[in-house]
């Protein structure tokens, strides 16, 4: 009766499990927990990216129209001969 009594007050948060039962009960709380708390930290990981998405977006954007109140040549695709990729208004970069 007794250790009905002890696994009916047992907590699955237990550090110091007493049989079988409570271990597995244990590890499972254990890993479940680590699980709630990686999505957490995955979603919030994700959102980071998402929002510096749009702030390179918005600075891009930015960039853009600066370019143009200045006068500088429009954008362009590639360089002749096979050089490096011209990013927005004729800006060489290095070949990948």
């Amino acid at each position: 009766m007794a250790d009905l009594v002890d696994n009916m007050a047992m907590d699955k948060n237990d550090p110091n499990p007493k049989n079988l039962q409570e271990l597995t009960q244990y590890v499972q709380g254990l890993l479940q927990n680590m699980q709630d708390k990686f999505q957490t930290m995955s979603d919030q990981i994700l959102n980071r990216i998402d929002e510096m998405g749009n702030r390179v977006d918005d600075l891009e954007k930015n960039i853009s129209d600066l370019m143009t109140q200045a006068g500088a040549a429009p954008y362009e695709q590639g360089t002749p001969g096979g050089g490096g990729v011209v990013t927005g208004f004729g800006i060489p970069t290095e070949p990948r």
